[in-house]
């Protein structure tokens, strides 16, 4: 995900007092980028911090600075770094294809068993109905996917990083309208895809972290949108 105004972007950055900063916004802000992080293929780095306990450590730290009532599980793995890309691989990337009937050799396929894409979880609304939803919000702020990504809008990694985002814009100004825009996005869209992975990840066999990470994820994010519901109940979210 881009900005279409970075330079503005970048020179406010440094006009920034942190004092000035709502802490516990930009926390959140930093835990998603950390689960968008978590959920691209495994580089080398991100193994070594899933292995060495740094990945869960910087979570708990973070989480100490919200309101928000949600226990970090164990996010580590003892996995060598190609077995943690193989299980991604298998878990989110790769469909299985196997010979449903040897005699005429017909062969079944589908895709991974734990979709990354919103629209795989939603029944109730079309592909084109979700991506031109989320394109108008991300536009809406200037955002577009990186056209060297060449991903869908509904991917799970661009929608965390868009929460991520209005977490940031909401540390810098609580009163900009970016928080309650964090709520209604994660009431109709994140929220949807959150659940979805999680309990595809708990339907399949030998997840090792990913299966963490998942009901992490969900766990988060219910409480984000919870917490940001009471506020707005209470008139401190406009």
């Amino acid at each position: 995900m881009t900005s279409t105004d970075a330079t503005t972007t970048t020179d406010a950055a440094d006009r920034i007092d942190p004092a000035d900063l709502d802490a516990d916004a930009a926390a959140r802000g930093e835990l998603y980028r950390l689960l968008a992080r978590a959920f691209e293929h495994p580089d080398e780095p991100l193994h070594r911090d899933l292995r060495d306990g740094t990945f869960e450590v910087t979570c708990r730290r973070l989480l100490d600075r919200t309101a928000l009532d949600v226990d970090v599980p164990e996010l580590t793995t003892d996995e060598e770094y190609e077995a943690l890309a193989a299980r991604y691989n298998d878990l989110f990337a790769v469909g299985f294809a196997e010979y449903e009937d040897r005699t005429d050799g017909s062969l079944a396929t589908s895709g991974p068993p734990v979709p990354l894409y919103e629209v795989e979880y939603r029944s109730d609304v079309s592909w084109g109905d979700v991506n031109v939803d989320l394109a108008r919000a991300y536009d809406y702020y200037g955002l577009s996917v990186d056209e060297d990504a060449r991903d869908n809008h509904d991917n799970l990694r661009l929608e965390l990083a868009f929460a991520g985002y209005l977490a940031r814009r909401a540390a810098l100004d609580p009163d900009e309208g970016a928080a309650g825009a964090r709520l209604d996005f994660l009431d109709r869209h994140l929220g949807v895809l959150a659940e979805g992975v999680a309990d595809a990840l708990d339907a399949e066999y030998d997840t090792g972290v990913y299966g963490t990470l998942g009901r992490f994820l969900d766990a988060l994010v219910a409480a984000d949108a919870a917490e940001l519901g009471e506020r707005r109940e209470r008139g401190e979210v406009p």
